[in-house]
């Protein structure tokens, strides 16, 4: 016979197989507007966008296969409709992004999650360019073995700080975001593309000016440009994030 206890026990594992829980922090100093973009398939988050004031924590559930990216966004001014823009990730002048991306420069997590005992992959990602410190961390995995195994994909560097005058975002006279040699140059060296899509061909070491060093100088696990795979990229299984801006 299933008793009343044994169905709510079910019921309890089969919650905890359908999702994982993302807790947001915002460190950051002053208030933030999350941006979030689903893969193919997948939902945004909470619509696409949500405001942060300084201090504030907000958890959410995705779904245990949830793809897609998240950012933050600075400098923001929406009307009561939620209509207006930022000065940085910008996602077409709306608070809920709801399937638009964030306009670069601005720092990246990508995120992608295998289900139940499968392997999640997660990284931050700076081939864009930076505007604020970014920082994902496994929540329930106790780690395992390697640097890139349940620990923290992150950049928590003031990269605006030092960014180079060539790849400076100025808003109000402060530097407000830093782009990537791409964004700021659009050539296929600097872009990986063309005669240089290929990691055998874009080697950051042949630029004429090695950017992604820069960056990977300030955050050394963030990915700096396309292909910088094997000193960026974090795996964990059957556990919860804790996403932090700042």
């Amino acid at each position: 016979m299933i008793t009343v206890a044994h169905s709510l026990l079910v019921l309890a594992v089969a919650s905890l197989s359908e999702g994982r829980t993302f807790q947001f922090q915002n460190k950051y100093g002053e208030t933030i507007w999350v941006g979030s973009l689903g893969n193919p398939g997948h939902q945004s988050i909470n619509g696409g966008g949500w405001e942060m004031a300084a201090g504030s924590t907000m958890t959410v559930n995705v779904d245990d296969s949830w793809q897609g990216r998240i950012w933050g966004r600075t400098g923001c001014k929406f009307d009561a409709s939620g209509r207006g823009s930022c000065q940085t990730g910008d996602c077409g002048g709306v608070l809920k992004c709801n399937g638009a991306g964030g306009k670069p420069p601005s720092s990246l997590l990508e995120v992608t999650l295998r289900g139940s005992g499968g392997n999640d992959y997660y990284d931050v990602s700076l081939v864009d360019g930076y505007n604020i410190p970014i920082t994902m961390t496994p929540t329930d995995a106790s780690g395992g073995g390697d640097h890139y195994r349940c620990r923290p994909a992150t950049c928590t560097a003031n990269v605006n700080a030092k960014c180079p005058s060539e790849l400076q975002v100025v808003a109000n006279g402060a530097v407000v975001a830093c782009k990537s040699a791409c964004l700021a140059f659009n050539t296929d060296q600097y872009c990986c593309r063309g005669a240089y899509n290929t990691p055998q061909t874009c080697k950051s070491s042949t630029w004429p000016k090695n950017y992604p060093s820069f960056f990977k100088g300030l955050c050394p696990d963030a990915y700096s440009y396309a292909y910088d795979d094997k000193s960026s990229t974090f795996t964990c299984a059957n556990t919860g994030y804790r996403i932090t801006f700042g």
